[in-house]
Protein backbone atom coordinates (compact mmCIF):
# COMPACT_ATOMS: atom_id res chain seq x y z
CA UNK A 1 0.00 0.00 0.00
CA UNK A 2 2.99 2.39 0.93
CA UNK A 3 4.94 1.46 -2.62
CA UNK A 4 1.99 2.52 -4.73
CA UNK A 5 1.08 5.95 -2.47
CA UNK A 6 4.59 6.67 -3.11
CA UNK A 7 3.91 5.88 -7.08
CA UNK A 8 0.89 7.75 -7.09
CA UNK A 9 2.06 10.67 -5.57
CA UNK A 10 5.27 10.52 -7.95
CA UNK A 11 3.21 10.73 -10.82
CA UNK A 12 1.21 13.41 -9.12
CA UNK A 13 4.46 15.30 -8.97
CA UNK A 14 5.69 14.67 -12.45
CA UNK A 15 2.09 15.54 -13.54
CA UNK A 16 2.02 18.64 -11.64
CA UNK A 17 5.35 19.54 -13.16
CA UNK A 18 4.68 18.95 -16.62
CA UNK A 19 1.42 20.62 -16.89
CA UNK A 20 3.65 24.23 -14.98
CA UNK A 21 6.38 23.71 -17.96
CA UNK A 22 4.01 23.26 -20.56
CA UNK A 23 2.07 26.65 -18.85
CA UNK A 24 5.66 28.14 -19.46
CA UNK A 25 6.09 27.25 -22.56
CA UNK A 26 4.64 30.79 -24.98
CA UNK A 27 1.75 29.83 -27.23
CA UNK A 28 3.32 31.46 -30.87
CA UNK A 29 1.60 32.88 -33.86
CA UNK A 30 3.43 32.98 -36.68
CA UNK A 31 2.27 35.96 -38.43
CA UNK A 32 3.80 36.07 -42.35
CA UNK A 33 3.01 39.17 -44.62
CA UNK A 34 4.35 41.09 -47.28
CA UNK A 35 6.18 43.78 -45.49
CA UNK A 36 8.29 44.68 -48.59
CA UNK A 37 7.25 44.63 -51.97
CA UNK A 38 4.49 45.31 -54.25
CA UNK A 39 1.73 44.48 -51.30
CA UNK A 40 4.09 45.72 -48.47
CA UNK A 41 1.12 48.37 -46.87
CA UNK A 42 -1.13 45.20 -46.30
CA UNK A 43 1.63 43.68 -44.39
CA UNK A 44 1.96 46.79 -42.29
CA UNK A 45 -2.17 47.31 -41.89
CA UNK A 46 -1.96 43.86 -40.34
CA UNK A 47 0.85 44.10 -38.06
CA UNK A 48 -0.51 47.16 -36.79
CA UNK A 49 -4.03 45.68 -36.23
CA UNK A 50 -2.45 42.66 -34.47
CA UNK A 51 -0.48 44.82 -32.10
CA UNK A 52 -3.21 46.75 -31.34
CA UNK A 53 -5.05 43.64 -30.29
CA UNK A 54 -2.66 42.46 -28.15
CA UNK A 55 -1.97 46.02 -26.22
CA UNK A 56 -5.47 45.83 -25.65
CA UNK A 57 -6.22 42.08 -24.64
CA UNK A 58 -2.85 41.62 -23.07
CA UNK A 59 -0.29 38.95 -23.87
CA UNK A 60 -1.04 36.24 -21.38
CA UNK A 61 -4.37 33.92 -22.70
CA UNK A 62 -5.48 31.00 -19.93
CA UNK A 63 -2.31 31.42 -18.45
CA UNK A 64 -0.01 31.13 -21.14
CA UNK A 65 1.92 33.91 -22.80
CA UNK A 66 1.28 34.29 -26.27
CA UNK A 67 4.48 35.48 -28.72
CA UNK A 68 3.81 36.62 -32.01
CA UNK A 69 6.71 35.83 -34.77
CA UNK A 70 6.20 38.21 -37.64
CA UNK A 71 8.23 37.15 -40.78
CA UNK A 72 8.24 38.86 -44.34
CA UNK A 73 7.55 37.07 -47.24
CA UNK A 74 8.02 40.13 -49.75
CA UNK A 75 4.79 38.55 -51.03
CA UNK A 76 6.32 35.73 -52.87
CA UNK A 77 4.77 32.09 -52.30
CA UNK A 78 8.02 30.12 -52.38
CA UNK A 79 9.40 32.56 -49.70
CA UNK A 80 5.69 32.14 -47.48
CA UNK A 81 6.30 28.36 -47.88
CA UNK A 82 9.63 28.02 -46.61
CA UNK A 83 8.79 30.64 -43.73
CA UNK A 84 5.66 28.68 -42.77
CA UNK A 85 7.74 25.15 -42.60
CA UNK A 86 10.48 26.61 -40.32
CA UNK A 87 7.68 28.29 -37.95
CA UNK A 88 6.21 25.08 -37.84
CA UNK A 89 8.75 22.67 -37.48
CA UNK A 90 11.55 25.08 -35.96
CA UNK A 91 9.68 27.71 -33.61
CA UNK A 92 6.67 25.22 -32.75
CA UNK A 93 3.86 27.85 -33.52
CA UNK A 94 0.47 26.86 -33.00
CA UNK A 95 -1.36 29.09 -35.43
CA UNK A 96 0.04 30.27 -38.81
CA UNK A 97 -1.77 33.79 -40.11
CA UNK A 98 -1.54 36.26 -42.38
CA UNK A 99 -1.16 35.61 -45.96
CA UNK A 100 -1.17 38.98 -47.78
CA UNK A 101 -2.36 37.29 -51.54
CA UNK A 102 -4.07 34.34 -52.58
CA UNK A 103 -1.04 32.56 -54.39
CA UNK A 104 0.93 32.72 -50.79
CA UNK A 105 -2.01 31.29 -48.52
CA UNK A 106 -2.75 28.40 -51.51
CA UNK A 107 1.61 28.21 -50.65
CA UNK A 108 0.96 27.24 -47.30
CA UNK A 109 -1.97 25.35 -47.15
CA UNK A 110 -0.55 21.79 -47.40
CA UNK A 111 2.22 22.68 -44.84
CA UNK A 112 -1.36 23.22 -42.34
CA UNK A 113 -2.80 20.27 -43.52
CA UNK A 114 0.21 18.04 -42.34
CA UNK A 115 0.98 19.67 -39.33
CA UNK A 116 -2.59 20.00 -38.41
CA UNK A 117 -1.55 23.77 -37.84
CA UNK A 118 -4.58 26.11 -37.90
CA UNK A 119 -4.25 28.77 -40.49
CA UNK A 120 -5.81 31.82 -39.98
CA UNK A 121 -6.21 33.89 -43.82
CA UNK A 122 -6.41 37.80 -42.75
CA UNK A 123 -6.48 39.51 -46.00
CA UNK A 124 -6.38 37.11 -49.21
CA UNK A 125 -9.64 36.90 -50.67
CA UNK A 126 -10.32 33.48 -53.74
CA UNK A 127 -13.85 31.98 -52.77
CA UNK A 128 -11.83 28.36 -52.72
CA UNK A 129 -8.56 29.15 -50.12
CA UNK A 130 -10.31 27.80 -47.44
CA UNK A 131 -11.27 24.27 -49.47
CA UNK A 132 -7.10 23.97 -49.99
CA UNK A 133 -6.78 22.89 -46.10
CA UNK A 134 -9.24 21.44 -43.36
CA UNK A 135 -7.42 23.81 -41.38
CA UNK A 136 -8.24 26.90 -42.76
CA UNK A 137 -10.30 29.61 -41.48
CA UNK A 138 -10.72 32.87 -42.79
CA UNK A 139 -11.14 36.57 -41.46
CA UNK A 140 -11.29 38.88 -44.30
CA UNK A 141 -13.58 38.50 -46.89
CA UNK A 142 -14.29 36.99 -50.57
CA UNK A 143 -14.33 38.52 -53.69
CA UNK A 144 -17.59 37.09 -54.87
CA UNK A 145 -19.38 38.35 -51.98
CA UNK A 146 -18.69 42.15 -52.83
CA UNK A 147 -18.88 40.98 -56.66
CA UNK A 148 -22.53 40.33 -56.48
CA UNK A 149 -23.59 43.27 -53.97
CA UNK A 150 -22.22 45.37 -56.83
CA UNK A 151 -23.45 43.20 -59.66
CA UNK A 152 -26.92 43.69 -58.41
CA UNK A 153 -26.52 47.24 -57.50
CA UNK A 154 -25.05 48.57 -61.05
CA UNK A 155 -28.31 47.57 -63.03
CA UNK A 156 -30.54 48.76 -60.13
CA UNK A 157 -28.93 52.39 -61.39
CA UNK A 158 -28.57 52.56 -65.19
CA UNK A 159 -25.27 51.15 -66.02
CA UNK A 160 -26.34 48.01 -68.16
CA UNK A 161 -23.30 48.25 -70.29
CA UNK A 162 -20.18 47.85 -68.36
CA UNK A 163 -16.49 47.35 -69.01
CA UNK A 164 -14.58 44.79 -66.37
CA UNK A 165 -11.03 45.17 -65.36
CA UNK A 166 -9.26 43.44 -63.33
CA UNK A 167 -5.94 41.82 -62.05
CA UNK A 168 -4.98 38.73 -63.42
CA UNK A 169 -5.18 36.29 -60.05
CA UNK A 170 -7.89 34.28 -58.40
CA UNK A 171 -9.49 36.99 -56.65
CA UNK A 172 -9.30 39.24 -59.84
CA UNK A 173 -10.93 36.30 -61.91
CA UNK A 174 -13.65 35.80 -58.95
CA UNK A 175 -14.95 39.57 -59.58
CA UNK A 176 -14.77 38.97 -62.87
CA UNK A 177 -17.00 36.25 -62.74
CA UNK A 178 -19.28 36.91 -60.35
CA UNK A 179 -20.08 40.06 -61.47
CA UNK A 180 -20.76 39.47 -64.73
CA UNK A 181 -22.80 36.21 -63.90
CA UNK A 182 -25.13 38.85 -61.88
CA UNK A 183 -24.95 41.37 -64.48
CA UNK A 184 -26.75 38.86 -66.58
CA UNK A 185 -29.43 37.75 -63.74
CA UNK A 186 -30.13 41.51 -63.80
CA UNK A 187 -30.52 41.78 -67.52
CA UNK A 188 -27.33 43.76 -68.35
CA UNK A 189 -24.28 43.15 -70.15
CA UNK A 190 -20.70 42.62 -69.45
CA UNK A 191 -19.74 44.28 -73.11
CA UNK A 192 -15.72 43.29 -72.26
CA UNK A 193 -13.45 41.66 -69.60
CA UNK A 194 -10.06 42.93 -69.31
CA UNK A 195 -7.14 41.66 -66.78
CA UNK A 196 -4.35 43.14 -66.12
CA UNK A 197 -1.18 41.70 -64.50
CA UNK A 198 -0.64 41.37 -60.99
CA UNK A 199 3.23 42.16 -61.21
CA UNK A 200 3.98 45.73 -62.12
CA UNK A 201 0.75 47.01 -63.90
CA UNK A 202 0.66 49.88 -66.66
CA UNK A 203 -3.40 50.60 -66.86
CA UNK A 204 -2.76 52.77 -69.72
CA UNK A 205 -3.03 50.63 -72.30
CA UNK A 206 -6.44 48.74 -70.95
CA UNK A 207 -7.94 52.26 -69.91
CA UNK A 208 -7.63 53.91 -73.26
CA UNK A 209 -9.40 50.51 -74.75
CA UNK A 210 -12.20 51.33 -71.68
CA UNK A 211 -12.93 54.56 -73.55
CA UNK A 212 -12.84 53.66 -77.11
CA UNK A 213 -15.52 50.85 -75.67
CA UNK A 214 -17.92 54.24 -74.50
CA UNK A 215 -19.49 51.67 -71.43
CA UNK A 216 -22.03 53.14 -69.10
CA UNK A 217 -19.72 52.28 -66.30
CA UNK A 218 -16.23 50.34 -65.73
CA UNK A 219 -16.22 47.89 -62.88
CA UNK A 220 -12.56 47.46 -60.74
CA UNK A 221 -11.01 45.17 -58.98
CA UNK A 222 -7.26 45.54 -57.86
CA UNK A 223 -5.80 44.21 -54.98
CA UNK A 224 -4.88 46.59 -51.93
CA UNK A 225 -2.19 49.26 -52.59
CA UNK A 226 -3.04 48.98 -56.83
CA UNK A 227 -6.36 51.72 -56.52
CA UNK A 228 -3.92 55.09 -56.36
CA UNK A 229 -2.58 54.38 -59.57
CA UNK A 230 -5.96 53.91 -61.36
CA UNK A 231 -7.65 56.39 -60.11
CA UNK A 232 -4.84 58.80 -61.17
CA UNK A 233 -4.88 57.17 -64.95
CA UNK A 234 -8.71 57.11 -64.80
CA UNK A 235 -9.18 61.03 -63.91
CA UNK A 236 -5.64 61.77 -66.26
CA UNK A 237 -7.81 60.60 -68.95
CA UNK A 238 -10.93 62.18 -68.62
CA UNK A 239 -13.04 59.18 -68.27
CA UNK A 240 -15.33 60.48 -65.42
CA UNK A 241 -15.45 63.30 -68.07
CA UNK A 242 -16.36 61.24 -70.67
CA UNK A 243 -19.78 59.86 -68.83
CA UNK A 244 -17.85 56.62 -67.82
CA UNK A 245 -19.13 55.62 -64.06
CA UNK A 246 -15.69 54.15 -62.24
CA UNK A 247 -17.40 51.14 -59.87
CA UNK A 248 -15.43 47.90 -58.03
CA UNK A 249 -15.00 46.17 -54.94
CA UNK A 250 -13.61 48.01 -51.90
CA UNK A 251 -10.01 47.81 -52.95
CA UNK A 252 -10.02 50.54 -55.08
CA UNK A 253 -10.51 53.04 -52.93
CA UNK A 254 -8.64 51.58 -50.08
CA UNK A 255 -8.55 53.51 -46.81
CA UNK A 256 -5.18 53.68 -46.48
CA UNK A 257 -4.87 55.55 -49.98
CA UNK A 258 -8.16 57.18 -50.44
CA UNK A 259 -7.23 60.71 -48.96
CA UNK A 260 -4.15 60.90 -51.43
CA UNK A 261 -6.30 60.27 -54.62
CA UNK A 262 -8.08 63.58 -54.10
CA UNK A 263 -11.28 64.78 -54.91
CA UNK A 264 -11.58 62.98 -58.49
CA UNK A 265 -12.82 59.81 -56.32
CA UNK A 266 -15.98 61.91 -55.37
CA UNK A 267 -18.68 59.87 -56.28
CA UNK A 268 -17.16 56.71 -56.52
CA UNK A 269 -19.49 53.59 -55.56
CA UNK A 270 -17.98 50.33 -54.06
CA UNK A 271 -19.06 47.46 -52.54
CA UNK A 272 -16.99 46.03 -49.65
CA UNK A 273 -17.31 44.55 -46.08
CA UNK A 274 -15.52 47.32 -44.39
CA UNK A 275 -15.21 51.19 -44.18
CA UNK A 276 -12.91 53.08 -41.20
CA UNK A 277 -16.43 55.70 -41.66
CA UNK A 278 -18.82 52.22 -40.65
CA UNK A 279 -20.69 54.50 -37.78
CA UNK A 280 -20.62 51.92 -35.11
CA UNK A 281 -19.37 53.26 -31.83
CA UNK A 282 -17.25 49.81 -31.39
CA UNK A 283 -15.61 50.73 -34.94
CA UNK A 284 -15.04 54.83 -33.59
CA UNK A 285 -13.60 52.96 -30.90
CA UNK A 286 -10.89 51.27 -33.21
CA UNK A 287 -10.24 53.75 -35.68
CA UNK A 288 -9.37 56.12 -33.10
CA UNK A 289 -6.93 53.87 -31.17
CA UNK A 290 -5.18 52.48 -34.52
CA UNK A 291 -4.67 56.24 -35.36
CA UNK A 292 -3.23 57.05 -31.76
CA UNK A 293 -1.01 54.26 -32.24
CA UNK A 294 0.25 54.34 -35.61
CA UNK A 295 1.44 58.26 -36.27
CA UNK A 296 -2.50 58.76 -37.53
CA UNK A 297 -2.51 56.01 -40.15
CA UNK A 298 -5.98 55.07 -40.89
CA UNK A 299 -6.90 51.22 -40.53
CA UNK A 300 -8.74 50.22 -43.74
CA UNK A 301 -10.34 46.42 -44.41
CA UNK A 302 -6.67 44.74 -43.84
CA UNK A 303 -6.40 46.21 -40.48
CA UNK A 304 -10.23 44.78 -40.00
CA UNK A 305 -9.13 41.22 -41.06
CA UNK A 306 -6.07 41.17 -39.07
CA UNK A 307 -7.77 42.26 -35.74
CA UNK A 308 -10.68 40.00 -36.41
CA UNK A 309 -8.20 37.32 -36.83
CA UNK A 310 -6.72 37.56 -33.70
CA UNK A 311 -9.37 38.17 -31.70
CA UNK A 312 -10.58 34.21 -33.37
CA UNK A 313 -7.15 33.16 -32.29
CA UNK A 314 -7.39 34.62 -28.71
CA UNK A 315 -10.92 32.89 -28.16
CA UNK A 316 -9.93 29.21 -29.21
CA UNK A 317 -7.71 29.60 -26.78
CA UNK A 318 -9.48 30.51 -24.13
CA UNK A 319 -12.04 27.62 -24.94
CA UNK A 320 -9.28 25.04 -25.27
CA UNK A 321 -7.95 26.55 -21.50
CA UNK A 322 -4.32 27.57 -23.44
CA UNK A 323 -4.67 25.33 -26.57
CA UNK A 324 -5.14 21.76 -24.73
CA UNK A 325 -5.82 19.63 -27.10
CA UNK A 326 -3.28 20.61 -30.06
CA UNK A 327 -4.43 21.99 -33.41
CA UNK A 328 -7.61 20.19 -34.10
CA UNK A 329 -9.09 21.47 -30.53
CA UNK A 330 -7.99 24.94 -31.84
CA UNK A 331 -9.73 24.53 -35.07
CA UNK A 332 -13.24 23.40 -33.86
CA UNK A 333 -12.65 26.29 -31.17
CA UNK A 334 -12.53 29.07 -34.21
CA UNK A 335 -15.18 27.60 -35.90
CA UNK A 336 -18.86 29.01 -35.32
CA UNK A 337 -17.56 31.77 -33.50
CA UNK A 338 -19.88 35.12 -33.53
CA UNK A 339 -18.99 38.21 -32.63
CA UNK A 340 -19.12 42.07 -33.03
CA UNK A 341 -16.55 43.57 -35.20
CA UNK A 342 -15.46 46.95 -35.96
CA UNK A 343 -16.90 45.76 -39.42
CA UNK A 344 -20.25 44.46 -37.64
CA UNK A 345 -21.82 41.42 -36.81
CA UNK A 346 -19.51 38.71 -38.05
CA UNK A 347 -19.94 34.72 -37.79
CA UNK A 348 -17.29 32.24 -38.48
CA UNK A 349 -19.09 29.68 -40.54
CA UNK A 350 -18.39 25.98 -38.68
CA UNK A 351 -19.34 24.02 -41.99
CA UNK A 352 -17.09 26.58 -44.34
CA UNK A 353 -14.91 27.62 -42.31
CA UNK A 354 -15.58 31.46 -43.97
CA UNK A 355 -16.34 34.36 -42.66
CA UNK A 356 -20.04 35.54 -43.20
CA UNK A 357 -20.76 39.21 -42.49
CA UNK A 358 -22.72 42.11 -43.64
CA UNK A 359 -21.34 43.52 -47.52
CA UNK A 360 -21.39 47.65 -47.56
CA UNK A 361 -22.41 50.28 -50.67
CA UNK A 362 -20.19 52.97 -50.02
CA UNK A 363 -19.80 55.88 -51.69
CA UNK A 364 -16.65 58.41 -51.63
CA UNK A 365 -17.82 61.51 -50.26
CA UNK A 366 -15.63 64.17 -48.26
CA UNK A 367 -15.87 64.36 -44.57
CA UNK A 368 -14.56 67.46 -42.41
CA UNK A 369 -11.74 67.73 -45.09
CA UNK A 370 -10.94 63.82 -45.60
CA UNK A 371 -12.19 61.73 -48.22
CA UNK A 372 -13.98 58.49 -46.49
CA UNK A 373 -15.82 55.50 -48.07
CA UNK A 374 -19.51 56.30 -46.94
CA UNK A 375 -21.75 53.54 -46.57
CA UNK A 376 -25.54 53.71 -47.72
CA UNK A 377 -26.79 49.77 -47.95
CA UNK A 378 -26.30 46.87 -46.46
CA UNK A 379 -27.04 43.41 -47.71
CA UNK A 380 -26.81 41.45 -44.54
CA UNK A 381 -24.84 38.08 -43.41
CA UNK A 382 -23.69 37.34 -46.34
CA UNK A 383 -22.28 34.03 -47.08
CA UNK A 384 -19.39 33.47 -49.91
CA UNK A 385 -21.59 33.24 -53.15
CA UNK A 386 -18.78 31.42 -54.03
CA UNK A 387 -19.26 28.06 -51.65
CA UNK A 388 -23.14 27.42 -53.27
CA UNK A 389 -20.87 26.86 -56.61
Amino acid sequence: MKTSFIVRSLISVLLFCSSLVWAEESFKIGLILPMTGQSASTGKQIEAAARLYMAQNGTTVAGRKVELIIKDDGGIPDATKRIAQELVVNDKVGVLSGFGLTPLALATAPIATQSKTPMVVMAAATSSITEASPFIVRTSFTLPQCAVAMGDWAPKNGFKRVVTLVSDYGPGIDAERFFKERMQLNSAQVIESLRVPLRNPDFAPFLQKVRDLKPDALFVFVPSGAGAALMKQFLERGMDKAGIKLIGTGDLTDDDQLNDMGDGALGVVTSHHYSAAHPSALNKKFVEAFKKANNGLRPNFMAVGGYDGMRVIYEALKNTKGGQGGGDALLAAMKGQIFESPRGQIFIDAQTRDVVHNIYLRKVEKKDGQLYNVEFDVIKDMKDPGKTK
